[in-house]
């Protein structure tokens, strides 16, 4: 029996039983990712990419400061998985990356992007999306995702 289904027996046997019944609104079958704002104050989600059904991955920039920062978000908490966060800085001399087991998110990790074109990847378990020369100006983003 699917959940629409099961919803409304739940709901026919309960008025039957109690009366009358106020259903609250039916919740989506997956939860996704929001920013959770660890990058900072001033710092504004610029772009974002899901991760297969797993999360999302968010790019940020606090125009303050010049930077960019990258997250990567699961939709639900549990146990540790591997993730990871990734941000390139076109011109930078390194990536700057964050990977291991987490519960919930992955990084941040931070870059000094401004008027610059940008990498940026995140990654939770066997699904990953990267998104290269992002957000500098007319120049289209070219996006990659992979399951493995």
């Amino acid at each position: 029996m699917n959940l629409s289904r099961r919803i409304a027996a739940t709901a026919a046997l309960a008025t039957a039983i109690a009366g009358t019944v106020a259903l609250a609104p039916q919740a989506s079958a997956a939860a996704t990712a929001s920013y959770n704002g660890v990058c900072g104050s001033g710092y504004k989600v610029v772009n974002s990419a899901p991760i297969g059904s797993k999360g999302t991955v968010f790019l940020t920039y606090n125009s303050a400061k010049g930077k960019n920062c990258v997250v990567t978000v699961r939709n639900a908490t549990g146990k540790a998985v591997p993730m990871f966060a990734y941000l390139y800085v076109q011109g930078a001399d390194e990536a700057a990356e964050d990977g291991g087991a987490y519960t919930s998110y992955a990084g941040p990790v931070y870059g000094d992007g401004r008027g610059k074109c940008v990498d940026w990847a995140g990654g939770i378990e066997n699904q990953s999306t990267w998104t290269y020369g992002s957000n500098c100006g007319s120049l289209k983003a070219y996006r990659v995702t992979k399951g493995w």
